[in-house]
């Protein structure tokens, strides 16, 4: 499962175009407006920030790009530029201090923005200089008590330094702040799910119904359902997600209704099938050819389990189950 990244997300304000030739866009699209003001900042600020809101940050990379090399002193595209760098997942040592750089310049003019402050926060954190990122932190708070981004960011430390409840506190903490943070949601659902507590059931509910599309949520629900007594209702979940999601997710719902058909209602035929539909939607599925492996076995056909574990290890070579179960039944 996918969880929330280490980096704080930040806040993407949009900002507010005042040239008059700007307002005078109205009824184009922002591409359409850029391509007929070339030289507008604040248009490629605008969409640039939609790019980083949407995690498209090649995008919002060449529009952060170019609208530093067209204007590098304005406050927006340099707090843009700033966030980009620091918010791309690929960034560099030199992304992460040429941001913090910006940072504080940005706050000298503009010293109680509680933004700001843990944007520069968040620098220091991935420099492993928690102490520095705390004192950011907890100057923003004492500007706004309720900045739930603080509270994000406070949690991301706990976890690198495996403080385990004071990471929980600090994401409790952030949905309290804003009910609608859905990663916090599924951060706290992946906690408790890993102290294999049934709670980890509440947050993925409450994160699947904030973005009832997003996949990943979906599936943590289901997969934590499965593993707390409610496989049918894992099951129902699954099936959706089988028809109605992205290749990825189709087929770890495949796999997963061909694990609990295998190991929990003992359904080899069943569990063949399912493990078959997911190899269809991925065909370099290694655990899904290993279980299929010992669907064939379990039925005495040692040809076709034979097959399912090279074909396994033909798409992950590292993969020592299906080595040691092949070995163990060759020779027999």
């Amino acid at each position: 499962m996918k969880t929330a990244v280490f980096g704080i997300v930040l806040t993407l304000a949009l900002f507010s175009c005042k040239t008059e030739e700007v307002n005078n866009t109205e009824d184009l699209t922002i591409d359409e407006s850029i391509d007929k003001y070339q030289d507008s900042v604040e248009l490629l600020v605008v969409r640039g920030r939609q790019y980083l809101d949407t995690y498209e940050f090649k995008l919002a990379m060449s529009d952060a790009a170019k609208a530093f090399r067209l204007d590098s002193n304005k406050r927006v595209v340099k707090h843009f530029y700033a966030d980009v760098l620091n918010n791309r997942p690929n960034r560099s040592s030199e992304d992460i201090y040429i941001a913090q750089r910006h940072y504080k310049d940005l706050l000298k003019a503009d010293g109680k923005n509680p933004e700001l402050l843990v944007s520069l926060a968040s620098t220091y954190s991935m420099q492993q200089d928690f102490d520095k990122a705390f004192e950011y932190i907890n100057n923003a708070l004492k500007i706004n008590s309720r900045y739930r981004q603080a509270y994000q960011l406070k949690g991301s430390i706990y976890r690198a330094l495996g403080q385990t409840d004071l990471m929980k506190s600090s994401y409790e903490t952030a949905v309290q702040q804003d009910p609608e943070f859905y990663e916090g949601y599924l951060m706290l659902g992946a906690i408790y799910q890993e102290e294999q507590s049934p709670l980890c059931i509440e947050y993925f509910t409450t994160a699947s119904k904030i973005k009832p599309n997003e996949p990943e949520a979906k599936y943590s629900l289901a997969y934590s359902k499965q593993h707390f007594g409610k496989e049918e209702d894992a099951a129902q979940l699954y099936r959706e997600m089988s028809k109605d999601t992205s290749d990825y997710y189709a087929s770890q719902a495949w796999f997963q209704l061909g694990h609990m058909k295998q190991f929990r209602y003992g359904d080899i035929d069943s569990a063949k099938y399912f493990y078959t539909e997911a190899i269809k939607v991925e065909p370099k599925f290694h655990q899904a050819y290993h279980n299929l492996g010992i669907c064939y076995d379990r039925e005495g056909d040692k040809t076709n389990a034979l097959r399912s574990f090279s074909k396994a290890l033909k798409h992950n070579p590292d993969f020592e189950l299906s080595r040691k179960y092949a070995d163990s039944i060759r020779f027999l």
